[in-house]
């Protein structure tokens, strides 16, 4: 656990590790995340066959908040990605949604899900350096790339789809 998680845990408190791969960007990509609830811990991945490093962080921290199971939590969220993390924190995210995504802004299609689900819940992200000491966002990167290496990848249509148009 890490040290947040050890402070007096509520029913109502969820911690999520989260990582993103891609072999080749595009290539086959996976997610990996971690959800830590009153000492319970669940493992999420899967991998597709053609997609990138960002979608792939993204899709990590979907999935977590995709697998909760009742909306008004309060999720803490450990990424080692600056461009979920920044985007988020920063605002990029609301502006890219008020402008509709103008200037070729990617991966509408994600963020769009995410910003469904993050409205049920009450959100912290935290960045973390990648590949350090932190063992559950180690844990979530061996996970991702056991997906992206693994048999029977997903499609990720969206983006198969506009890779196909412009690649």
């Amino acid at each position: 656990m890490t040290q947040h998680s050890r402070k007096n845990p509520s029913a109502d408190q969820v911690l999520m590790h989260t990582d993103g791969a891609s072999r080749g960007n595009p290539g086959p990509g996976g997610y990996g995340t971690i959800l830590s609830w009153l000492g319970h811990e669940k493992e999420l991945s899967a991998g597709y066959r053609l997609t990138t490093n960002n979608r792939m962080e993204l899709m990590a921290v979907i999935a977590g908040l995709e697998a909760l199971r009742r909306d008004g939590l309060q999720v803490i969220i450990y990424s080692d990605s600056q461009y979920v993390v920044r985007a988020i924190r920063e605002g990029w995210l609301k502006n890219w949604i008020a402008t509709g995504f103008k200037g070729g802004k990617k991966n509408q299609d994600l963020w769009l899900r995410y910003e469904d689900l993050a409205r049920r819940h009450q959100l912290t992200l935290h960045w973390v350096k990648g590949h350090a000491d932190n063992p559950q966002n180690n844990r979530c990167d061996e996970l991702a790339t056991a997906a992206a290496d693994g048999p029977d990848l997903l499609m990720d249509a969206e983006f198969e789809k506009i890779y196909r148009t412009n690649p």
